[in-house]
Parts: C-alpha cells; sequence; structure tokens
C-alpha cells in the first residue's frame, strides 16, 4: 500500500505503484485533463514518472507557476526543433528559462532576419497542432556521444562528455525530433498552447565565453494563454514609451557616453529631481534620529580583506595600486602596508571605522549612521544600462549599531519608515521577502539562526506579509526585501534590510555593556531607495515623465501669447521665484500652440499663459499636463496654490493625511 499526502494534507493510499498521469486520473478527469507534470516530495516532473512509496506529490498543471516554468522550457525545444526543420545543418546548444520566457542559442552561419522569426513561429504553431507526444528516454553516456556525433551536433557531444560517468543521459524525443535534457517536459506538444511570441535575434558566445564560438540567441515569451500574452505585450509597449532614457532625452535630465561608461551625466533639470528627492530623505532621517556621516572613496584593500568583500567582490573592484614609500621620509605621507587601494563598492566597512573611534557604551545605541555615499562597482559593459545599472552609484545607504534586544524594535521602525516614504513617492504595492542563508557564506549555523530568526521575529511585529527566498541572502546575514510594483506591473527591488552579526565581530567593533565588559554590536544594513540614480529611472518610468508637483524639475512655465503681455510674464515669473517655485519664462514670438506643445513634451506640469487681457486683469490662463481644458485665475491665488502644491509630502502633512486616506 502507497500513502501519497496531497498538498491539502489529505492522504490517498493505493495498492500499487502509478504514474503523475494515473495519479491525476485517480483524483478527477478534469485534472488529468490539465496536468502537465507531477511533484513527488517537492521536486517537479515528467506526468510519466512512476510513484512507487509513500510520498508527498502534487498535480503539476499549466496555470501553476511551475507549470509556466515547464511551458516556457518546452517552448524552447520547440522552437528548436522549427529552427532544425526550416534551417538544416543548423545546430541547437542550450535553451533555458527565462524571466517571462526562454530563449535557445543556435550556430549558423547566415544570420537570422526578423522574416526568419516569423517562419519559426508559424512552424512552432504546426508543431503545437501536430500534438506530438514528447516521450522521455534514457541513454548511455557512449551512446549518447555517439549519436550526436553521427548527426553533427559537436555542442551537444561536449555537453555529454562534461557529464560525469554513471549519470543518467536523459534524452527527450518530439516526434523525429530529439533533444539533450534533464527534463521535465510537457507530455505532449499540443499541451504547450499558442501563447508565445518570438522577440528578437541577438549575439551570444558559447558558454558565455568570449573566447568561444559567436552564436544567435532568439528570445522569445510564453504564457499560459492568449489574454496573458497579450497584457504582457502591452506592458512591453508601455514601458517602451516610459523608457527612462528617451525620456531623459525629451527632458533634458541626463545623458550618458562612452568617455564614461556607466557613469551618468546629470543636466540642471535632472540634478534638480535628484536634490528634491536626496533633501526629501534626509529630512526624513532627521524625523529618525540618524546622524549623517561623509566617509572617503578610496580605502586600503586590508578593510575588504577583513570584511570578505575581497575574496567575493573583488573582480567587481575598481582596484589601483598603493605607492609603497622608497625612503624613511615618505613614511607619513604614503603608506606601505597595503599593495592595493579600492574604490568602495558599498559604505559598511567605512562606517565601522567611525563607530570604532572613541569608547562607545550600550547607552549610546542604538546608533543610526547614514550616508549618500558615492560608491564604484565594475559591472560588465554589456550588463549596464541607463540609470539602472551604472558603475558610480549613490546608495541611501545607513548602518544601525545596536544591542540585540534592540533588533525588532530598530528594524520595525525602518520597515514604517521605507512605507512612509514609499507612499509619500506613489508606490502603494509593495511585496516582502526574507532571504535566507545562502550556501557559500560567513559566519556560524547558529549566528545564522538568530539573525533569521530576528529578522522573521521583527517581520511579525511589524505586521507585514512575507514570503520567503531561501539561499539568497547576503553573505554575512539574512535580508529583507522590499519589492515595489509600478504604474505598469512590474517589480523592482530596492529597499532592503540586512541583520549582521559577523561584520562587527571581522572588523573589531565593540561597545561597553551595563556589565563593563566589551560586547559586539549587532550591524543593521539597510536602504530605502537603494540606489539613487536606478530609483530616479524607476519613478521616471513610473511617472511617465509626470512628476508630481514637488518633484517636477520645472514646476512651471510662463509663456505670452503676444509681446503686450511680456513685462507682466517677467514680473509673475519673479514673483514665483521669489515664492520658491521652480519657474522658466518663455518670451519667443512663436504662437502659443506651439510653445504649449513645447513644454507638454518635456512634462512641465503648468503652462501658465499670458496675453493683453490677462496682464490687464492680473490673471493667467492655466493649463495643466494631460488636460485639454484650461482655467482664468488670479495671479495671486495661483502662486499661492502652486507654492502649496509644491510642498514635498512630509512638509504638508495635512495634504500626505489626505492623500493616504483616499
Amino acid at each position: 500500500m502507497i500513502k501519497l499526502t496531497m498538498p491539502d494534507g489529505s492522504v490517498r493510499e493505493y495498492e500499487k505503484a502509478l504514474n503523475g498521469f494515473e495519479l491525476a486520473e485517480s483524483i478527477s478527469k478534469s485534472l488529468a485533463k490539465k496536468a502537465v507534470a507531477v511533484k513527488i516530495d517537492g521536486k517537479i516532473d515528467d506526468l510519466c514518472s512512476e510513484i512507487a512509496h509513500d510520498a508527498k506529490v502534487e498535480v503539476v498543471t499549466k496555470e501553476s507557476p511551475d507549470g509556466l516554468e515547464l511551458l516556457r522550457h518546452d517552448a524552447a525545444h520547440v522552437m528548436a526543433q522549427a529552427v532544425q526543420e526550416l534551417f538544416p545543418g543548423t545546430h541547437d546548444t542550450i535553451g533555458p528559462v527565462i524571466e517571462n520566457g526562454f530563449f535557445y542559442d543556435f550556430h549558423r552561419e547566415e544570420r537570422f532576419s526578423e522574416d526568419d522569426l516569423e517562419k519559426i513561429e508559424k512552424r512552432m504553431q504546426e508543431i503545437v497542432d501536430r500534438d506530438e507526444p514528447i516521450v522521455r528516454e534514457v541513454w548511455s553516456k557512449d551512446e549518447a556521444i555517439a549519436y550526436f556525433k553521427k548527426i553533427d551536433e559537436p555542442y551537444k557531444v561536449e555537453l555529454v562528455n562534461d557529464i560525469p560517468d554513471g549519470e543518467d543521459i536523459r534524452i527527450y524525443r518530439q516526434g523525429d525530433w530529439l533533444d539533450l535534457c534533464r527534463g521535465p517536459h510537457l507530455p505532449s506538444t499540443g499541451k504547450l498552447g499558442k501563447a508565445f511570441k518570438l522577440m528578437r535575434v541577438s549575439g551570444a558566445y558559447w558558454r558565455g565565453d568570449a573566447k568561444n564560438e559567436q552564436l544567435q540567441r532568439i528570445y522569445g515569451t510564453a504564457w499560459t494563454n492568449e489574454k496573458e500574452l497579450k497584457a504582457y505585450l502591452h506592458m512591453l509597449e508601455e514601458a517602451e514609451k516610459r523608457d527612462h532614457r528617451k525620456l531623459g532625452r525629451e527632458m533634458d535630465l541626463f545623458h550618458l557616453q562612452e568617455e564614461a561608461q556607466g557613469s551618468v551625466f546629470w543636466h540642471p533639470k535632472g540634478y534638480r529631481i535628484w536634490q528634491a528627492l536626496e533633501q526629501y530623505i534626509r529630512r526624513r532621517l532627521e524625523e529618525s534620529d540618524y546622524v549623517e556621516v561623509k566617509t572617503p572613496q578610496l580605502l586600503d584593500s586590508k578593510f575588504w580583506e577583513q570584511s570578505g568583500h575581497w575574496s567575493k567582490f573583488r573582480e567587481n573592484m575598481f582596484v589601483v595600486p598603493d605607492e609603497i614609500p622608497s625612503t624613511e621620509e615618505d613614511a607619513p605621507v604614503l603608506s606601505g602596508e597595503a599593495e592595493f587601494m579600492a574604490l568602495k563598492p558599498m559604505n559598511c566597512p567605512a562606517h565601522v571605522q567611525i563607530f570604532k573611534q572613541g569608547i562607545k557604551s550600550y547607552r549610546d545605541l542604538p546608533l543610526r549612521m547614514a550616508e549618500f555615499g558615492c560608491c564604484h562597482r565594475n559591472e560588465a559593459h554589456g550588463a549596464l544600462h541607463g540609470l539602472m545599472r551604472v558603475r558610480q552609484m549613490t546608495q541611501d545607504d545607513a548602518h544601525i549599531f545596536c544591542r540585540e534586544d534592540q533588533i525588532t524594535a530598530e528594524s520595525v521602525a525602518f520597515c514604517e519608515l521605507l512605507q512612509k516614504v514609499y507612499r509619500d513617492l506613489g508606490f502603494t504595492d509593495i511585496a516582502v521577502k526574507l532571504a535566507t542563508r545562502p550556501e557559500v557564506r560567513a559566519g556560524e549555523d547558529a549566528v545564522w539562526d538568530k539573525a533569521e530568526k530576528g529578522l522573521e521575529d521583527a517581520l511579525n511585529a511589524a505586521g507585514l506579509e512575507f514570503e520567503f527566498a531561501p539561499g539568497e541572502g547576503a553573505f554575512y546575514g539574512p535580508k529583507l526585501e522590499f519589492h515595489l510594483r509600478d504604474a505598469i506591473g512590474r517589480t523592482w527591488q530596492c529597499g532592503t534590510l540586512q541583520l549582521d552579526f559577523v561584520l562587527p565581530e571581522r572588523l573589531d567593533a565593540s561597545y561597553v555593556g551595563e556589565d563593563g565588559g566589551r560586547h559586539r554590536p549587532v550591524m543593521l544594513h539597510r536602504a530605502v531607495l537603494g540606489t539613487l540614480e536606478r530609483f530616479i529611472g524607476i519613478m521616471i518610468e513610473n511617472y511617465e515623465g509626470r512628476f508630481p508637483l514637488w518633484l517636477a524639475p520645472v514646476q512651471a512655465v510662463v509663456t505670452t501669447i503676444t509681446s503686450d503681455a511680456d513685462e507682466y510674464a517677467r514680473e509673475s515669473y519673479e514673483k514665483l521665484r521669489a515664492a520658491g517655485l521652480r519657474v522658466e519664462l518663455d518670451l519667443r514670438n512663436e504662437k502659443i500652440n506651439y510653445k504649449v506643445r513645447e513644454h507638454s513634451v518635456a512634462k512641465v506640469p503648468v503652462i501658465l499663459v499670458a496675453g493683453r487681457r490677462e496682464a490687464e486683469e492680473k490673471t493667467f490662463s492655466i493649463r495643466r499636463l494631460g488636460s485639454k481644458d484650461q482655467t482664468v485665475a488670479g495671479r495671486d491665488e495661483t502662486i499661492a496654490a502652486l507654492r502649496e502644491e509644491a510642498l514635498p509630502p512630509d512638509l504638508a502633512p495635512a495634504r500626505s493625511a489626505a492623500k493616504a486616506a483616499e
């Protein structure tokens, strides 16, 4: 008798072994129809896999996350089959699942074109219509090598050679086509459906090594149904319209250039957004009793060796040789104690050095130390992406040095601060993950147990729902990840809180306890925005450049219909500036519709139009960005209203409270 435990905890008994399809059929005919795989003791496998022992089981449908990943995996295989049917002689290599889709790498002398993608997609649909059974076979290593040599698939031969001797070689056959794969796969090509689309072709190197042959990578996306596919494609269209690089050019916010790879040239308008955001965060930190510090860009490599970053992040650090003194006279000026200096990729070791100056008492804790720290990371050229992935970045970084009994209170306070900031910046949909110990880590398991429990207790105390992210913690401690959802449904991981018992030990930080003895502080690494460059990029796309008035680089433009109103416009411009508003004056001899259109493209929130009548009556015709209507209001009334509207959320508590209540 075999006892199988279902996801709901119920137990079903079977007299003999059965496969995943038979299990699904024993539950219901409808489930058997929808089944695509089976999960046995947490491991997903083919629906044909036999269950011969007591186990926890789950029938997987393609509507589930596991089923969707399986579907995307099969889409890659069906694409590879289509390519080799259409273009004989093409060598296939590997085709993994990626976020929102899949890709497959091919070696072919001719370049794939956009027309080719249409042909491949059409052939994929034909393969789905054939509903070819997908059959798993197990071969010996020698058999697999001989076969792939025979059909001239050198990349498959190399992959098989890398499989350890004695390990099963899984082959999946669909019709006359087959591929080397660990699986699992759908029962047949018909189960894939047609909610897929091929997106683009790019270059790639075999196994990601530039020394190897260049391949062609075809990317695709696949979904459970047409509705999901259409929604995803619509999101991509929206994302293209909102691309921060495009809007950055149109709004004259920043630029990037080859001679400063991964570093941003902020233009005056873009830097106004930066300053408004930084000043806002600084005020929030002051409310929460943080102290602000400034630490060096260049630090001796010994700090990174002691902290453990040197061995883990060395290849991503910008390192410069440190000059060794040639004479004793030079010694006070030049340090000969280390061979290398490094531009800091993060601020934590430097903050520990400040903490260690002087004797700290338990009464001094918690010490909340913040820095808008400029850091550098040697990201690969191919990974750089506008403001989203840079080499020079500024973090709204802080480290909280506290006692163990203060962990929960400090963590809860941080969660409240983060939620308040995100709400003020227009983000209300936030998901929280608790990332636990990675395979390679520093510190004893007992310390990790304590740290993980500390963060879990803090989340429960804060009343926040969360999910676990096993193995995704930092190498020195577990962390909370805060994922915000933007206006078109994308998620971004920005805020973080990391609980660290390791670094204070490694860098010898201590305080005097109530007992007079020496104790190690706990270190909470935390950031709300993360990287300012990236967060501004996210905000540009979230708002589609239409910033709320307090963040807009230009809050209003005063422009004229006729030169008769020029003097009134100049006078109004000075009054608006005196009221603290970021305002521009446009007296060009152009038609008013042209000027309004130009300022609308630049995403100016308010256009104040003045003609002869407005000048005589001391009024404005007011046009709001995105509205075809215009209103007329008195100048003093308009300035007072805009001044109130332009207050940052922390300085306009009544308005902020009303917005939160909506």
